[in-house]
């Protein structure tokens, strides 16, 4: 089972995000502050679940939280500050959003921009070790699965509805063959020199 905490004594908020990697659409970020008594011996970093589990867990993170927050940059953002400052960004956003003020942050990954005057702490693979960024790690990868399930109803061209907006090689072909949407991330490298459409 996951660490519950790094420092016990403090209101510590999990932070963690998804959509990094994507072509296309936002990055989304959440922040997370769990009771001292949580448990949960399913919980993991939200790679490591099915998507079933993912969306089974989200409700229970919710209504047992103390306090929970989602925040979003999108593709225009990222293409202005770049994807590292708009992943910062997304968690400054979800901690900014949280009722209750944390006193440490749990950052997932090995860099982080400090956020007003909370400390922090970064812990690589962190969504696989503290279970309030596992529970960041779940929620902000739902709600952006589910964001791309809508934008995949305007564009279904692109098979967003199985990448979510990654690198898969159907969706460069997509891009190659019908261009890009105004969702991508232009300042990305959306095709591959080496892909070629086969008819």
């Amino acid at each position: 089972m996951l660490q519950l905490s790094l420092y016990p004594d403090q209101i510590e908020a999990g932070c963690d995000e998804a959509g990094r990697g994507c072509l296309a659409g936002p990055v989304f970020a959440a922040a997370v502050i769990l009771p001292k008594d949580f448990e949960c011996e399913k919980l993991n970093d939200s790679k490591q679940l099915t998507e079933k589990e993912r969306y089974n867990l989200r409700p229970l993170i919710e209504e047992r939280a103390l306090a929970w927050a989602v925040g979003i940059v999108d593709h225009k953002e990222i293409d202005k500050i770049n994807i590292l400052n708009a992943s910062f960004l997304a968690m400054q956003r979800a901690v900014a959003s949280l009722k209750i003020r944390p006193q440490h942050l749990l950052i997932d990954g090995n860099r982080f921009k400090k956020y007003e005057d909370i400390p922090h702490t970064c812990v690589v693979k962190g969504d696989g070790k503290l279970l309030p960024i596992a529970a960041a790690s779940v929620l902000a990868k739902t709600y952006r699965d589910d964001y791309m399930e809508k934008l995949h109803g305007e564009y279904p061209l692109y098979d967003w509805d199985h990448n979510k907006g990654y690198p898969t090689k159907k969706h460069r072909l997509a891009i190659k063959a019908y261009g890009v949407t105004p969702y991508h991330r232009l300042t990305f490298n959306l095709t591959e020199k080496q892909l070629k459409l086969e008819f």
